[in-house]
Parts: C-alpha cells; sequence; structure tokens
C-alpha cells in the first residue's frame, strides 16, 4: 500500500547545450558575446506514481521538453530585451547568421529560473498536480553554477 503522505525526489539533467549570450551590464569580460555547454539540472518531488516512480523521464520527448531545451539553448544566441546591440543581434539573424533567442533577461541565474518556470508547468500538467519541479541549476562549465528553487 502506498503512504501518500511521503515526499520523493528525482533527479534529470539536460545539458549539451551550445549557447553564446552576453551581459551587457557587465563591467567585466562578460560584457562580450560568450559562449559555454550549457547543463540544466533538475531536481522534482511528490508522491510516486503506480509504477513507483516520481517522474517518467520519456515524458518529456513525449511533451516536447527536450525540443523546446534544444529550440530555446543550443547553438543559439540569448539575448536580454533591453540589450542596446538589439537592432545588430536581429540583424545577423536575418542574414541567418545566429538563430537569436529573446529573454527578459540573460545569464545563469536567469536560465536557472527561465527553465524552472517552464518545466515546472509541464511537469504539473504531465502529473496533474502529483508532482512539481524543487530546483533547477544552470551550469556554464564545471566551475560556474546558479540555482533557482521557485516560489
Amino acid at each position: 500500500m502506498k503512504n501518500n503522505m511521503s515526499t520523493f525526489k528525482s533527479y534529470k539533467e539536460f545539458n549539451g547545450y551550445s549557447t553564446a549570450f552576453r551581459q551587457w551590464r557587465a563591467e567585466s569580460h562578460c560584457k562580450y558575446i560568450h559562449g559555454y555547454a550549457l547543463k540544466f539540472k533538475v531536481w522534482f518531488e511528490g508522491e510516486l506514481d503506480d509504477r513507483n516512480w516520481v517522474v517518467d523521464f520519456g515524458c518529456f520527448k513525449r511533451n516536447g521538453v527536450k525540443d523546446w531545451m534544444k529550440d530555446q539553448f543550443d547553438h543559439t544566441t540569448v539575448v536580454a530585451k533591453d540589450d542596446p546591440m538589439m537592432h545588430r543581434f536581429e540583424m545577423l539573424a536575418r542574414d541567418r547568421m545566429i538563430q537569436l533567442r529573446v529573454m527578459d533577461d540573460v545569464g545563469c541565474e536567469k536560465f536557472a529560473e527561465f527553465v524552472f518556470n517552464y518545466l515546472n508547468k509541464k511537469i504539473i500538467e504531465e502529473t496533474a498536480g502529483r508532482v512539481k519541479v524543487q530546483k533547477v541549476q544552470c551550469w556554464e562549465h564545471n566551475e560556474n553554477m546558479a540555482e533557482y528553487y521557485g516560489k
């Protein structure tokens, strides 16, 4: 018999997204366009399903999450919507030099929040509210990481 009071956690990693971006407000080298192979680590928490799983990891392919992650971050240039050089990025996109993605803000912290919000909505729909995202980490490389826990 399943104990409905128990909370379990599981973890999924999404990696290999070659992403270019810049933090135009920075006074360091981060103000320049640079890139990383981003990796996202996602923790889920909730009750077990009838197979004793928190999350059926196959759902990420079925519900389009893997395609969405790839479209947003793989071989893309992500720019903040208020970047003063937006017209240049738009020109590069029109000339098919970059795959432009515009977000409210850029950086690992904001990427983690962005992925959290998207995945949490998807996993709540997939599990009828049985599971939620606990946190998302965004790794630039093996030394820099930011995480977001949501509200």
